[in-house]
């Protein structure tokens, strides 16, 4: 039976489950396991749950060598950014050593981190960088927008042969829901729609599938019918449910916390223009951040970040270019 918990709570939960059923699973990262009263060594004792200096080249690197050895080490990682200090072992060598062994050599590790705060943190702690991390052959990466998803897509990371980087939304951490009891798996490279419609697909990532919802609802007010689409991972991407969706509604709107010219509003833009171009009814339109780092002004914030007015008046830009061509 499903039960309410946070979408903080989940990822918990992910984590004991997994590393109840697989001795193998370890987890690691600065101020971990600090003392012998924290509940996760308390469970599994301090050869499985490490507190690690900080120094992220070493915790990441540490990680791809122990996978290699047949364990599956979970590393939190707290903010994306601080992963920017070890992008070769995110990007150069987990991800390659399996292709470049001719498949002897596995690699099971999840990278996990919280990105995209929203909440004053500023331009070095409220980014979304998995642009660059979406297009590296070999590496999986996950952005779940609801609870039930951050449990089940983070059990698939760590059941996963491949390196993951498992990105949870910090805007996300409270927010509650219904989560599946037990063994609970979402498969990677399958997305969801969140919300059917008729009238205008919208894809969103992360916490801007929550903000498009609250959007869609608005809309529908207005008579116009929205489908929200949730791609759940964007490596692998499912771009034939996206496709499917512009065939039945024959518009798109994108939304993504990134800037522009680095998100994967781009991609996703780009493989609905080789494979859908015919259904559109309208031009793609994309509700992104500006191409500026995040500013510390609640203000300047607002105004830099989409939110729910910017993507409403998106979809009736796309609405209105369609009666206009009628």
């Amino acid at each position: 039976m499903p039960r309410e918990m946070m979408y903080g709570e989940a990822i918990a939960t992910a984590i004991v489950e997994e590393m109840k059923r697989d001795g193998d699973v370890i987890f690691y990262g600065q101020n971990l396991g600090m003392t012998e009263k924290d509940h996760m060594v308390r469970l599994f004792g301090k050869n499985r749950v490490r507190i690690t200096p900080i120094s992220e080249t070493a915790e990441m690197g540490i990680a791809v060598g122990a996978a290699m050895t047949g364990l599956r080490p979970v590393v939190e990682l707290w903010m994306s950014e601080f992963m920017l200090v070890a992008m070769d072992q995110a990007l150069n060598e987990a991800p390659r050593l399996r292709y470049m062994t001719g498949g002897q050599v596995k690699v099971p590790l999840v990278f996990k981190a919280g990105y995209g705060f929203g909440a004053g943190w500023a331009g070095q702690h409220s980014n979304c960088i998995y642009h660059m991390m979406m297009g590296i052959p070999g590496l999986k990466v996950a952005l779940p927008s609801t609870p039930a998803d951050a449990k089940g897509l983070l059990t698939a990371a760590i059941r996963d042969d491949n390196p993951v980087v498992y990105l949870h939304h910090y805007m996300l951490t409270l927010d509650r829901g219904e989560v599946p009891d037990g063994d609970y798996v979402i498969p990677f490279g399958v997305a969801d729609v969140k919300r059917a419609g008729s009238d205008v697909t919208l894809v969103a990532t992360g916490w801007m599938v929550k903000k498009s919802l609250a959007a869609a609802e608005v809309l529908a007010k207005e008579g116009i019918s929205v489908e929200v689409i949730d791609p759940r991972t964007i490596a692998p991407l499912d771009v034939q449910t996206i496709v499917a969706s512009v065939k039945k509604t024959g518009r798109l709107v994108l939304v993504d916390q990134a800037p522009r010219h680095a998100s994967v509003a781009v991609i996703i833009a780009g493989e609905v223009a080789e494979h859908g171009f015919q259904y559109l009814k309208a031009p793609v339109k994309m509700v992104t951040a500006l191409d500026t780092s995040v500013p510390y002004s609640e203000p300047l914030e607002k105004f830099v970040l989409p939110d729910e007015d910017k993507i409403v008046r998106a979809v009736k830009a796309a609405m209105a270019r369609q009666a206009a061509t009628v």
